[in-house]
């Protein structure tokens, strides 16, 4: 009978967390601490083709709908599995359900400079990208992060803000929605945190379904049951 109990309030919640993300996502995310002024050009810094789908939808979707200009640098074409030519075709789609642009692919020992090429072409005036951790420890989402710390070293003059991606740990990242309530709990108490909470989760479904050849089975239960299709917490790299 207990475990019935635990079931019927874990849908209870799942269900008042879906209605929070559709009707009170504007209204409960604080994103405005995003806000640059009239600097509206981004750069998110990404490792593989599908990483904006599968965990920077929220802030993407947010962004595009506030008419932020989107630049997406991607740092390999995810050619390990000799896919490499398919995955940068289907970043491409990806970027287009979730209105965002596409910049270059990488050299390892350039990254830092990649990255400065991107920002001066475009005149980036924000960076979002992973943090030290890289949500799944992935040696590769945090290079990039290291990336991204060398070239805020080096250039610290250009006043450029820099976001990551806040990892989680393991319950808190496979709760779903549910864990949008921990999130907006938490910025209460960090109120420089910038939570975004994703009003329109099915793109994140639309987007990473047009990696058709990473769309299995695994995934497509990870995006619904990640919490980063429903919310991102974003903490501010530089001051």
């Amino acid at each position: 009978m207990a475990w019935l109990v635990v079931a019927l309030s874990l849908i209870v919640i799942w269900i008042a967390s879906i209605f929070k993300v559709f009707f009170g996502a504007t209204s409960s995310s604080n994103a405005a601490v995003l806000d640059n002024g009239n600097k509206k050009n981004v750069l998110f810094v990404i490792a593989h083709p599908d990483d904006e789908s599968m965990f920077f939808s929220p802030t993407i979707n947010y962004l595009a709908s506030n008419a932020y200009n989107l630049h997406m640098l991607c740092f390999s074409t995810g050619n390990a599995d000799g896919m490499g030519s398919i995955r940068k075709d289907e970043l491409h789609r990806a970027c287009a359900v979730l209105r965002d642009g596409f910049g270059q692919v990488w050299s390892h020992d350039l990254l830092a400079k990649i990255i400065d090429e991107e920002v001066s072409n475009h005149d980036i005036h924000t960076i979002i990208t992973f943090d030290n951790y890289g949500v799944s420890g992935h040696c590769n989402h945090r290079d990039v992060h290291h990336a991204v710390l060398k070239f805020l070293q080096t250039n610290s003059e250009r006043n450029i803000k820099a976001w990551e991606l806040a990892s989680l740990n393991i319950f808190r990242k496979y709760s779903g929605p549910i864990d949008i309530w921990l999130s907006l709990l938490s910025s209460k108490s960090h109120p420089s945190k910038a939570i975004i909470l994703n009003e329109q989760p099915w793109k994140s479904y639309e987007a990473m379904a047009q990696h058709l050849s990473q769309w299995v089975w695994f995934r497509k239960l990870f995006v619904s049951f990640s919490s980063y299709t429903y919310a991102n917490t974003l903490d501010r790299i530089n001051p």
